[in-house]
């Protein structure tokens, strides 16, 4: 049950909802702007772990056996079909686009709440398409996971800013006592 919020607290209550959608908007801003340099990030991932002219076969555990792998597919990939790369661009687009429809919800969360619920219906989205689409792609399992985890973490600010939209929208409908 969401209690009406009083007139006082409203600036209160924007501030908390507004923070929520802006740490979603800069996930979406990160998360694109890191989906344009793959090739070198997977090259400095690698040369963190010290797998620098290591091959995958080689690789002392799973996880440094996956990082080399999708370094070596996009290495191979973008050097043979450089024009796969222009896929990924896209994909970093869509994630900066889609951060700018929450600009709407930032500016007034109560008008345009349709945009939240947009965002939880999409975020829910992420689990099936990680789990099917991602065994369709041979991607292993504990990724297939950790790309859920995205859709659920993401829900999560927007499922309280949701709440406080909802909250805020019925104190400006019905106002209290103290309000009239």
């Amino acid at each position: 049950m969401n209690p009406t919020v009083p007139c006082q607290d409203r600036p209160a209550v924007l501030r908390k909802l507004r923070w929520a959608i802006g740490s979603f908007i800069c996930a979406l801003v990160l998360s694109g702007i890191t989906a344009f340099p793959l090739w070198s990030e997977m090259d400095w991932i690698a040369a963190i772990r010290g797998l620098e002219g290591v091959s995958p076969a080689d690789a002392g555990s799973g996880l440094d056996c996956w990082i080399l792998t999708v370094r070596d597919g996009l290495r191979d990939s973008y050097t043979r079909h450089p024009w796969l790369a222009y896929g990924t661009d896209w994909l970093a687009f869509a994630h900066l686009v889609i951060a700018v429809f929450f600009l709407g919800a930032f500016i007034d969360p109560v008008r345009n709440v349709w945009i939240l619920q947009a965002g939880i219906i999409a975020c829910a989205m992420v689990i099936p398409l990680a789990l099917i689409g991602g065994a369709v792609r041979q991607i292993p399992l504990g990724w297939r996971l950790i790309d859920c985890l995205f859709g659920v973490l993401g829900a999560i600010p927007l499922i309280y800013s949701l709440r406080l939209a909802k909250s805020l929208e019925r104190s400006s409908a019905f106002p209290s006592r103290s309000q009239t």
